[in-house]
């Protein structure tokens, strides 16, 4: 499925029905008045979040929406049919913004969460409710409200407990394979991961948490180099990153040169990505370049106040423990 994290669409609620203009004229009721019903409300436009979505893809194809209009009022004080609401289903994460004034209007973080973004127009009265002692045939009755209509912006913000970032072929996209049910496309090229994946951590004992591999990030890529300005945005919900080291990497002879390079991409994007808490990994220790290079990165990192996990994807090492030390530190977290 193609991921689709921005749209722009336009919604329109349904008008209110007019008030009739009627008099009863039945045999042997002289006199009988007026009689003219109210109009029906317009629909309103909803918007909902649908857990089952994870794009807004929809929202390519279909860009005007809008919501039926109220029925008019008619004879013998018969009210008309209220339009019915329009319900749009978004994924949760979706913030919805005016299109115009840039204002955040709604946030969707709950399933089935509902969100009533335009009122539809009310029903005008018919003619039965001007009568008076002295305007005893009114002819006249009040049109109903007239529709709203406004063009909003969705961006989806990916809902996940744990963000796994790293440069290209780091192994996130295997590592998240190997704790999860997701199965991204592995390869051995950059940018194998075009867009953001979620996968359910289950560990035994604890509750399950959701996991999301962000497409690998390079340097300046706060300033659109690469995908990382179009993706840092998925975790900015996050409530912890999982930070991967691929030791055997040529960029990692120097093995503080890949973490300095992600966590000063994570300060200059904003958003507080770089004070969020981390687990560092070393990954692919399976390799033996990784392997001589251990020692020597764990010592760095260690003087520098890190203290990193190792873990192979590819052979299953490390990840129990890994895995186990997410649910530990989100246990904490979820303390706080």
């Amino acid at each position: 499925m193609k991921f689709v994290d921005e749209a722009r669409i336009w919604v329109r609620s349904g008008p209110g029905g007019n008030g009739c203009i009627s008099f009863r004229r039945e045999r042997f009721v002289p006199r009988g008045g007026p009689d003219g019903g109210d109009g029906g409300k317009g629909g309103d436009v909803v918007l909902t979040a649908a857990p089952e979505l994870r794009t807004l893809l929809d929202f390519k194809y279909r860009r005007h929406f809008k919501a039926e209009r109220g029925g008019h009022g008619r004879g013998k004080q018969q009210t008309g049919r209220g339009g019915r609401d329009l319900e749009i289903r978004v994924p949760m994460g979706t913030q919805v913004y005016d299109d115009e004034t840039g204002k955040l209007l709604y946030d969707f973080v709950e399933p089935e969460e509902r969100f009533v973004l335009l009122e539809g127009g009310r029903g005008g009265k018919g003619n039965m409710h001007f009568a008076t002692p002295t305007r005893q045939v009114p002819r006249f009755a009040q049109k109903g409200q007239p529709e709203k209509e406004m063009r909003i912006r969705l961006e989806l913000k990916l809902l996940a407990d744990a963000g796994i970032v790293g440069m290209p072929n780091a192994g996130k996209s295997t590592l998240i394979g190997r704790i999860s049910a997701a199965r991204p496309k592995i390869a051995e090229y950059p940018f194998t991961t075009l867009a953001p994946q979620l996968g359910v951590v289950t560990v035994a004992g604890a509750e399950p948490f959701v996991a999301a591999e962000v497409p690998g990030l390079i340097e300046n890529a706060h300033l659109g180099s690469g995908l990382g300005l179009r993706f840092l945005k998925h975790i900015e919900r996050t409530r912890l990153l999982v930070h991967l080291i691929d030791l055997s990497a040529p960029q990692a002879e120097n093995p503080w040169t890949p973490y300095r390079i992600i966590r000063r991409e994570l300060a200059e994007y904003g958003q507080g990505l770089d004070l969020k808490p981390e687990i560092v990994v070393f990954s692919k220790v399976d390799m033996p370049e990784a392997r001589e290079r251990i020692p020597a990165a764990r010592m760095l990192y260690q003087e520098r106040g890190v203290f990193p996990l190792t873990v192979s994807a590819a052979t299953g090492e490390g990840v129990e423990d890994l895995k186990r030390a997410l649910t530990d530190r989100l246990g904490e977290l979820s303390e706080k």
